[in-house]
């Protein structure tokens, strides 16, 4: 028990309490659902468990509402596993320390899990609740949302009734999320084959870190830096004027995650050392200075380790160095039809070395299936002239818009009510569940609506404690309204 456990409401952060002492990162959500199933079976709920591991828990309406409509609210039961390197947290048994700063909860050197621990939080204290006003309610519990939407793509749509559906799993406050984008995953597969060193190669290995990172989807417009794209363009340049050879590359921790850190290892000529320190150092500082007002802390090391009797060709260095500059990253295009938001977005997500390959994953969104579509064969086309072995996955939907929806209207209705503001409207750039439970459930009305959570899976994610307190007021009003 932390101090976290006094924070207003003490129903809803008292859970979020234990959620932190819970490993959950994606599929890794056994223990969370023991705890789901837990408080249900405590509260006298009926539940249900599908094949995926999904959960459904149904609630009855209070006295003279129980033949109201069904609402339904989800979360998901998964979080990003992000650390800051050096940090000795082990997300499979510690507990995640929560640190106060200001208005603000954030943990210490890791993610937090408010994306989506507030929403599962929020969830368990409704379940439990007596003193509020309902109609019957459906809590839906996703899991694996953060690697690929699993749970929702493979939902066992049966399980449910209801066809209004709150989703707790945006991060702005005073904003009605009715749309999201599409994405799908794009995996190049190289070999590496290996060539002895060079007698006179001396072995550098190069970190770059400091990097912010980000939600892919939520923080993409901020430019922040990527360091697998900046260490490539850094090693690419030296490889022109230097010539060396890679014996490892490896950055980036998820799909959905800006990398914030890429580590190298290269085997260069003794006499040319120097030469190839010169140019990294000069590009490093032209980065730095690009950089400046979105990652300050950008920090390049490049340290002797004991020499390497095998790297990879010259052929191999030049293939993957040029595969990593040609490969976009960032905003691709921006809407023309809702102001300030992301359109069509890549994410260069990892590098991953394995045995004698090495796999470069990117991420791909847009509203818009043809520019999706269109993305994805920009990707496919770098990857075929480098000789790649090229894997997609089955894009997931988007979710279109629909203002004429009677839960937007009823939810704007109570915002304006309890806080004496209308709600903004809009779409989101990240991939919600939403796209993929409404094409599950054909018909179903859909908002989405959540407290502020910046720069989620990033250690430097943080959660407004009292816009917790105001949007967990909202969702309990407007059950109370949809009586």
């Amino acid at each position: 028990m932390t101090f976290v456990t006094t924070l207003d409401p003490p129903a809803l952060w008292s859970h979020f309490d234990t959620i932190l002492t819970i490993p959950r990162g994606s599929k890794n959500e056994t223990q969370m659902r023991k705890m789901v199933i837990h408080v249900a079976t405590e509260t006298g709920l009926d539940y249900a468990v599908d094949a995926t591991g999904n959960i459904v828990v149904r609630k009855p309406g209070t006295r003279g509402h129980e033949t109201a409509a069904t609402t339904i609210l989800q979360s998901h039961l998964d979080m990003v596993n992000e650390k800051n390197s050096g940090h000795s947290h082990d997300f499979l048994k510690d507990p995640i320390i929560p640190q106060r700063s200001g208005e603000y909860l954030t943990a210490d050197g890791t993610t937090l899990g408010s994306d989506n621990g507030v929403g599962v939080a929020t969830m368990l204290a409704i379940m439990e609740a007596t003193d509020l006003n309902h109609g019957p309610i459906e809590f839906l519990f996703t899991v694996d949302e953060e690697t690929g939407l699993t749970g929702a793509s493979e939902l066992d749509a049966t399980l449910l009734t209801g066809q209004q559906l709150i989703n707790l799993d945006s991060e702005e406050e005073g904003i009605l999320y009715v749309g999201c984008a599409g994405g799908g995953e794009s995996r190049l597969t190289l070999d590496t084959p290996t060539t002895d060193a060079e007698a006179t190669a001396v072995t550098l290995a190069i970190r770059l870190t400091g990097l912010k990172g980000g939600h892919s989807g939520c923080d993409i417009h901020l430019q922040r830096g990527n360091a697998i794209k900046l260490l490539g363009r850094l090693l690419w340049n030296a490889y022109l004027d230097v010539p060396f050879s890679l014996g490892h590359i490896d950055g980036g921790s998820a799909h959905n995650a800006i990398p914030r850190e890429a580590f190298a290892r290269v085997t260069v000529d003794v006499g040319m050392k120097d030469e190839f320190l010169a140019t990294v150092d000069a590009e490093r500082d032209a980065i730095q200075i690009e950089y400046a007002p979105s990652d300050p802390e950008i920090q390049l090391d490049v340290e002797p380790v004991d020499p390497t009797p095998f790297t990879w060709s010259q052929s191999t260095t030049e293939t993957i160095l040029g595969l990593l500059a040609a490969l976009p990253h960032g905003v691709v295009t921006m809407s023309h039809d809702i102001p300030d938001l992301v359109e069509t977005s890549i994410n260069l997500a990892t590098v991953e070395q394995a045995g004698s390959q090495v796999t470069i994953s990117l991420s791909s969104r847009s509203s818009i299936d043809s520019a999706l579509d269109s993305l994805r064969r920009q990707v496919r086309a770098s990857g075929v002239l480098a000789g790649a072995k090229i894997e997609e996955d089955t894009p997931y939907p988007g979710w279109k818009p629909n203002l004429d929806s009677h839960l937007l209207n009823v939810v704007a209705a109570v915002h304006t009510r309890e806080f004496g503001t209308e709600p903004e409207v809009k779409a989101i750039h990240a991939g919600l569940e939403c796209g993929i439970l409404g094409k599950k459930a054909p018909g179903m009305d859909m908002i989405s609506f959540g407290p502020v959570i910046q720069f989620p899976h990033s250690p430097d994610e943080r959660v407004h404690i009292g816009s917790v307190g105001r949007f967990y007021r909202l969702l309990t009003a407007t059950l109370e309204a949809l009586i």
